[in-house]
Order: structure tokens, then sequence, then C-alpha cells
């Protein structure tokens, strides 16, 4: 028998509780939130004058929120320590017109969004969750947790080809999810069936930002409870880890050299090109701010930047037993070998020497190891949130992460012990 963790599990039993609860970028927000709320943060709306105190402040616009600690006396041109990370992962996505079927049966019009793998979502039993927008203007989450939707496979017998040539599926034909009987289709089903779910009147919802998600809940898997599987860890492990690191900082924030922040960003699965992904201005916008806030000026806002540095943390791919010959040769991340360092010359990550140092120093100082991944040559490299963060605001930036198997998948698979150390160098990296 391998021997025990040697690490507190309790920090991954609350990422499978934060994985639950966020289904969606709006519900991992929230949940970020309401962590950060214990720790003696305070939201700050984006329409009022912002006031020169010190302690915790976050930002929230849709999918996305930016949370900082201002540290007592800190001078306005106190440099960032950022983690960055972002709160969407690829799945089925509800259409403006939603309600379609055939043939008796109901279904859900359903969009791809990102990247997923498709097989994935096959007959597995889906939730559907997401933002109600209201005729008064406000907003309203909802969360049907429970078997509601299936994408239901061909049988084989009516497919025999499936196990010669592989499965191919039509995105637009085979996607469809259903979710009951009937030979009459009906608009404004669907969101008649929410409006019921959130405790809303019919005729209140005006639109929606809905999507599907497994129901099957996070769990420890295999003999010696060494692994973990669950949904969205790309990337709601690193918004998780980011959150927790953020609270610890902050509540032991006494001598910060510092700014401590989480930026949790939407739409970086499409490119992050909106108001709420990283391509777009709410990060710096809110750095400005704060800066402004403490009575900078624009040369402050300069000299605080100058001195910033972010790691951008995002899953990577862990070795995989079966396709070993897809990776490095001489570079293969082991779950539960600790975080990630990811690189790539061609700026597919933002990381260079300097970067490095500063990670390794955070790691040392935890007392983790790390590991590092470089794509195989012959392979395409991913990308993330890092470099279109040191382009667009001029910031020193580290692509970071935990490794995982079956990336994209509706479920996906990490070591039981790395959430933890991504963490730990986190907090490391934020309170140097």
């Amino acid at each position: 028998m391998s021997a025990p963790s040697r690490f507190d599990r309790g920090h991954t039993d609350d990422l499978m509780t934060f994985l639950s609860a966020s289904p969606t970028p709006y519900h991992a927000v929230a949940s970020a939130a309401e962590r950060l709320e214990k720790a003696g943060f305070r939201q700050v709306a984006e329409t009022d004058a912002w006031e020169a105190t010190s302690g915790g402040k976050y930002v929230l616009r849709g999918g996305a929120i930016v949370a900082w600690y201002v540290p007592e006396g800190a001078a306005a041109h106190t440099p960032f320590r950022i983690v960055g990370a972002h709160t969407d992962s690829p799945n089925l996505r509800v259409k403006p017109r939603p309600d379609t079927g055939a043939h008796g049966w109901r279904q859900v019009a359903v969009e791809i969004y990102g990247g997923p793998l498709m097989n994935s979502w096959l007959d597995r039993d889906l939730g559907l969750a997401g933002r109600l927008s209201l005729r008064d203007g406000s907003t309203r989450l909802v969360n049907v947790d429970r078997p509601l939707l299936r994408v239901p496979q061909l049988a084989i017998h009516m497919d025999r080809n499936v196990t010669a040539d592989g499965l191919k599926l039509d995105k637009q034909r085979h996607l469809q999810p259903v979710w009951g009987l009937g030979d009459t289709v009906r608009d404004g089903d669907l969101i008649a069936f929410l409006e019921d779910e959130a405790g809303l009147s019919r005729g209140e919802v005006t639109g929606w930002d809905l999507m599907t998600h497994p129901v099957e809940p996070p769990a420890y898997l295999g003999r010696d409870r060494e692994l973990m599987a669950g949904p969205r860890m790309d990337n709601l492990l690193s918004v998780h880890a980011g959150t927790a690191a953020l609270a610890a900082v902050a509540t032991s924030g006494a001598g910060l050299p510092y700014i401590p922040v989480l930026a949790a960003f939407d739409h970086e699965e499409t490119g992050s090109q909106s108001d709420t992904g990283a391509d777009g201005p709410l990060l710096g916008t809110v750095l400005e701010r704060s800066v402004f806030a403490r009575g900078g000026s624009l040369e402050d806002r300069a000299r605080a930047l100058a001195g910033t540095v972010c790691l951008s943390s995002d899953t990577g791919h862990a070795v995989h037993p079966n396709y070993a010959e897809r990776h490095d040769p001489t570079h293969h991340p082991r779950v539960n070998g600790g975080p990630i360092l990811k690189v790539n010359v061609n700026n597919r990550y933002a990381t260079d020497g300097s970067g490095r140092a500063v990670f390794a120093a955070a790691c040392e100082k935890a007392d983790i190891p790390f590991q590092t991944f470089v794509s195989n040559n012959s392979m395409p490299c991913g990308t993330t949130i890092g470099p279109i963060t040191a382009a667009r605001h001029g910031i020193s930036t580290v692509d970071i992460g935990v490794a995982i198997l079956s990336m994209h998948s509706a479920r996906e698979l990490c070591g039981a012990d790395d959430p933890h150390l991504l963490a730990n160098a986190l907090v490391a990296f934020l309170r140097p």
C-alpha cells in the first residue's frame, strides 16, 4: 500500500464543495465572494467613488471577480501581487430559442461553448444552471442540480462502423439533449420551468445565460484515495486555491510589502475578449482605481505596475500513461508531484527565466516541490490568460497550475494533494 498523504485533505474536501456549488461562472464568483466575505472582504460597486481605506475589497462583474487587500499604510505606488485564473469551462449552453424537439421527444437547443471533449457529455445526467435577467433589471441565479437533461448516444447496433472508424459527432445534430416527452413544442416552456424553479412569476425573465452541468458530485478515486475526479477543474481548481490563498494572507495581513490580488476572469475558453475577460479592461481599471483611491497619480500607477508580478494559474497536462508519446520526452509532470511551471518560448505561456525564479522562491518558502511542463515540439501548445495579462498591462507574468488528466472533459482528474500544494505556493507568493 502506498504511503498516506502528508497533506491535510481539508482543502481538497472544500474544493469539492466549491465545485459542486459552482456549476457556472456566475455561481463560482458568488461562491468565491462568500468565502472572502467571511475573511472580512467587502464588495465595492464600480459605479461608486472608492475610498482610501485599508482592508479587503472585491468587485463582481458577471462571471468575473477581482479582489484585493490593502495593508494598513500602503503607499499609492505599492506594487501588486496577482493570482490570475478563469471561471469558465467548456460546456453546452442554451440557445436564445431553447424549446425544440422531434418525434415525440422534447429537447433543449444548445450551442457548444469552448472546446469540450464532446463524447464526455454523452449519456450523462445533466443539470441546468446560470443567470436569469429580470424585467426590473435585476438578475437571479438558478441551479437545477438534479438529472434534468441527457444527450443520448446512438446505439452501436445502428452505427456498426463506430468501432472501426471512431465516434463522429455532428455538433448541430447530435448534441441536443432531451428533457421530456411530447408531440408539441411550445416556445417558452423551458424559461417558464426555470421561473418556477427560481420562485419567480411567469414573464419576469426577459434574458438568460444558461448552461448544462454534470450532476455527479466530485469524489476521491483510487485504492488509497490519491486522486480526485470532478467537473470544471479547468479552472475552478485555481479559482478556489487563489480565493483560499488571498483570504489566508488577508487574515494575517500586517506588514505586507505588496497588495495581494485575485483576478478570476470569464471567457478564457473562447479567447478572453469580453468585458469580463482577461483581454478586457476590468483588471487594469481596478488596479488603477485602487492607486487613485489612495491619492496616487499616473506616476504612482506606473511605479506600482512596474513592480507587479502575476501568477497566471491554470490547469496543465499530467503525463498520460496511455499516451506518453504525446508529451515532451524529458518533461513528464505527475499528479501529486506539486504545481507545474508552464513554459513556451513562442509566448503561448508568459513564463521567462526571471518569472521562474519568482515561482521557485515561493515554492521553496512553502517547502513544496514543483515541476515543469513543456509541450512536445510536434504538438500544438495551448495558451492561457498569462500572455494576455502580460501584454495588456505590461505586468511580469508567470504561467503555473496543477497537472490533470482529461482536460476539457465533463469530468476531469487530478491528484488529491495537488490543490493544497498549489494553494500553499500561492500563499507564499502573495506573502513573500
